[in-house]
């Protein structure tokens, strides 16, 4: 796991006046929803007898790894700068209790050593209750993902009452739908507006889009 920590030279820095109005001033944070298709996916996934979630997962991360506004963060002595690489947060829901819990794995920009990953703990984990972080020791470079797999909805928003020094995105996706022949997703990016203005949510969204199609011809 690559877990550099590039500092941001504020001096020099294209968003330094972005950053601070939207961090100081207005405190702006946005959610942006949009649909993708994952026909060509969904089908691989199937052929291939894989688990959704893991892959859906991947797509996610691999974007997230792409692009560095979504990587960004403070480190231990409050310096912005942007992480070489982050790993998944994602939730594991109980059905029995209808609960949830938190664990992390670690990323490799290869698909199968990924899946194999995040399926070895998801089972390693899935039966640790009663606690919100069921994994140990999370890194400090993590973006957090969580799947509703009940709905196909339209729109998701989120906000917290407290100061939060997060700056990674919280990405969600629901329950894939089809409509005119079609297989799509909803996925949901909430965004702090201070390291990422619409072009650079649009820009993530639509390079998951990418890499799910060439996924799905690898």
């Amino acid at each position: 796991m690559n877990t550099r920590f590039h500092l941001i030279d504020r001096s020099a820095w294209e968003r330094n006046v972005y950053f601070d109005y939207y961090y100081h001033q207005i405190k702006c944070k946005y959610n942006l929803n949009a649909n993708l298709d994952i026909t060509p996916l969904v089908e691989w996934q199937k052929a291939r007898g894989l688990r959704f979630f893991p892959v859906m997962l991947y797509v996610i991360m691999k974007a997230v790894n792409r692009n560095k506004e979504f990587r960004m963060s403070f480190n231990a002595g409050g310096e912005l700068g942007y992480w070489e690489e982050v790993v998944p947060s994602y939730t594991l829901f109980h059905p029995e209790t209808k609960t949830f819990t938190d664990i992390w794995s670690e990323y490799s920009e290869d698909f199968d050593t990924f899946y194999q990953t995040v399926v070895a703990d998801m089972e390693r984990y899935r039966n640790v209750t009663g606690v919100i972080k069921a994994r140990p020791c999370q890194p400090a470079n993590f973006c957090p993902v969580s799947c509703l797999p009940w709905l196909s909805y339209t729109a998701f928003a989120q906000d917290t009452y407290s100061e939060s020094t997060l700056l990674f995105p919280l990405i969600k996706f629901g329950k894939y739908f089809e409509a005119n022949g079609r297989t799509q997703i909803p996925v949901s990016v909430f965004v702090s507006h201070a390291v990422a203005d619409g072009y650079h949510t649009c820009k993530l969204i639509n390079d998951m889009q990418e890499i799910a199609d060439q996924l799905s011809i690898a």
